[in-house]
């Protein structure tokens, strides 16, 4: 005898996309591409890409709560490589680097304005291998294809901070009303040129242990609470 009562809605069509400016609390998974990055934290993570010589982090991002739960999206994130800015700086990474610090603002409820030294040193990672599993509030969009012989997909269309009206019922998973970006295809044009990970240079000022700064931070992010006085390596989205 099986008992389905207890089993979860049905997914929507494969396929079918989550609505354009949708809210929703996300979980960040990333997808090892097999090339290097710049540490040792980060060995085979990256990916690289098959029309220039940029690296980026594949990720996969699944909804967590709310009606489009279990819904996934993916998105590639620069982290080397590509068109370089007027000072020879990855273009791409300086975007990508912006969005990964929004990621921890949203997942640890910091004020993006909070430069104290407690703050900051929140957002200093050992490698951006530390970034799997992050909780997040988002907002999706629909990104139109460029090329007819493809589909619409979904995409990140901003990262949702706090301070921010929909923030705290994002976090809290309850429906939130979309507001609708309706954007336009982007051009996805890239120049083979090298650049020097834009993190290398801030190494010197990473913490001396092995853990991250947020480890025991974040419990807005956690599925269920957790007895108090339990640590665990790495970031608190891991052990969520």
């Amino acid at each position: 005898m099986y008992d389905l009562n207890d089993a979860q809605p049905q997914m929507a069509p494969l396929g079918e996309l989550i609505p354009d400016g949708t809210f929703a609390k996300v979980k960040m998974t990333i997808r090892p591409g097999g090339v290097n990055g710049s540490t040792q934290a980060d060995v085979g993570l990256l990916k690289a890409s098959q029309s220039s010589d940029a690296k980026m982090l594949d990720c996969e991002f699944t909804v967590v709560s709310g009606p489009y739960a279990r819904r996934k999206f993916w998105q590639n994130f620069t982290v080397a490589g590509g068109k370089l800015d007027e000072k020879g700086q990855s273009k791409g990474w300086n975007i990508s680097k912006s969005a990964f610090r929004a990621m921890v603002d949203s997942a640890l409820g910091l004020d993006p304005k909070d430069e104290s030294p407690a703050a900051k040193g929140k957002r200093v990672i050992q490698g951006l291998k530390q970034l799997d599993g992050i909780v997040f509030a988002a907002r999706i969009m629909v990104e139109p294809a460029s090329n007819p012989n493809y589909r619409d997909q979904n995409k990140l269309a901003n990262i949702v901070l706090p301070g921010e009206p929909q923030y705290a019922a994002i976090m809290r998973g309850e429906n939130v009303q979309p507001d609708p970006v309706n954007a336009k295809p982007r051009k996805a044009a890239e120049t083979p040129a090298a650049a020097t990970p834009a993190w290398a240079s801030s190494q010197a000022s990473a913490p001396a242990s092995g853990g991250v700064p947020w480890a025991n931070q974040g419990a807005a992010n956690q599925a269920a609470p957790k007895p108090q006085g339990t640590a665990a390596p790495g970031p608190a989205w891991l052990n969520g």
